[in-house]
């Protein structure tokens, strides 16, 4: 027997696990974009108000948050209208009349708009002497106090006679006739009627298959569904099909004041107590 320990046999070598191999930076921002684009195609997405269509809610420069899982999928929820995906849409639903929702806008189907859904499939609307009627009922139409939004490089007033001054503040601001109308389902909003117009008698249109009927709460600046889809025109009845999302919270609000060189400003023109608005 070798008692001498030098003498026995070495125990086998544990073998060493290669290290990882860490990814690249060119493979790890190539991750990171296909992580933006899965989000931002099925997830949420952001959205810029650019006019004054949806006033009183939105107001010109508002950024949204759109949720793109609501009404389904389809190959408008990609990014560039990338064609990965079926025209029609997967995991389809129907809007709730009063979403709000962003869609492509016909006839060309190019240009993301947004309008809140008035009419559902087999609905009839009309407008009389400038209320909303529905399948028939008139939609009440509850007066409020003017609705005051101040007068920024974002916002003008749609004539002199809405000029005014803020009795707070003493800055000026449009000051617009503001009204509270509210559906069948409880659902309440507020809506501009600023004067009288053609489009506040129209005749009762039947929403067809398969579209809804969508309209501008700014009823007398907006290009919608009262109007005939042409370009530079109203939008018609939309086909469902063409929903991209449904507008879910306010994620920034800028007064357009701001300039990129001076960095304080981002800051001055921002409209803190709109961000984090729910819709």
């Amino acid at each position: 027997m070798n008692e001498n320990p030098a003498a026995t046999a070495a125990e086998p070598a544990i073998a060493e696990k290669p290290a990882k191999k860490e990814d690249s930076f060119p493979v790890f921002v190539l991750k990171l974009a296909l992580i933006v684009v899965l989000f931002r195609s099925f997830v949420f997405a952001p959205f810029y108000i650019p006019s004054e269509s949806m006033l009183p809610r939105l107001l010109n420069g508002d950024y949204l948050l759109i949720s793109k899982w609501s009404y389904g999928f389809s190959s408008r929820s990609l990014p560039f209208g990338v064609g990965l995906l079926p025209d029609s849409r997967v995991l389809a639903s129907v809007p709730d009349r009063g979403d709000v929702v962003v869609f492509k806008a016909p006839p060309l189907g190019r240009d993301d708009w947004i309008k809140r859904v008035i009419g559902l499939p087999g609905d009839t609307i009309q407008m009389q002497g400038g209320q909303l009627w529905l399948n028939g009922k008139p939609i009440p139409k509850q007066a409020m106090a003017p609705f005051e939004v101040a007068v920024t490089p974002n916002t003008h007033c749609l004539s002199t006679q809405f000029e005014a001054k803020s009795d707070a503040e003493g800055i000026d601001v449009c000051r617009y006739p503001r009204f509270k109308e509210t559906l069948p389902e409880g659902k309440s909003y507020e809506v501009l009627d600023l004067f009288a117009k053609p489009s506040d008698d129209t005749p009762v249109f039947t929403v067809p298959a398969g579209h809804v009927f969508l309209m501008g709460d700014n009823r007398d600046n907006s290009e919608d569904s009262r109007f005939p889809a042409e370009v530079g025109g109203g939008i018609g009845f939309v086909p469902i099909d063409n929903l991209i999302g449904r507008a879910t919270v306010m994620m920034w609000s800028t007064d357009g004041g701001a300039e990129w060189i001076k960095p304080w400003t981002w800051f001055t023109a921002a409209r803190w107590s709109r961000i984090g608005g729910t819709f």
